[in-house]
């Protein structure tokens, strides 16, 4: 079974980082002054910390999961920012429940360098 390790970029986790080792990464977006930016496309991950952050939509959530899962994966592990810092992991649980268990979220109530653990236990894995 062929499962695709997916985090967002609050991981720390560069998206040249995530190409290498075969991560898939969410870029968070940033509003600020109205206009949104995403971290690591259009903003940097230094800016990214000291702006208001907000959380994926849902349709780029399900579009990268669709993505990944045409590539030939049979399941995902997406590893979001904690649930008590941002709603998205809880849009994401509601989200998987369409992709009949193809699509496993895990709160590990963690942000930066400790979700950078957890993503590489879990590609590891």
């Amino acid at each position: 079974m062929k499962t695709a390790v997916m985090t967002d970029s609050n991981s720390g986790i560069t998206k040249e980082e995530a190409d290498k080792l075969g991560i898939f990464l969410l870029p968070m977006p940033v509003i600020i002054d109205e206009q949104t930016y995403y971290e690591g496309i259009n903003l940097e991950q230094r800016f990214f910390y000291e702006s208001l952050t907000s959380q994926p939509s849902p349709g780029d959530v399900m579009d990268m999961w669709k993505q990944i899962l045409s590539k030939g994966y049979d399941e995902i592990i997406h590893i979001p920012m904690s649930s008590g810092l941002s709603s998205s992991c809880a849009t994401a649980i509601g989200l998987a429940e369409d992709f009949q268990g193809k699509v496993q979220v895990a709160d590990n109530h963690r942000i930066s360098v400790t979700m950078r653990i957890a993503v590489m236990e879990a590609l590891h894995m």
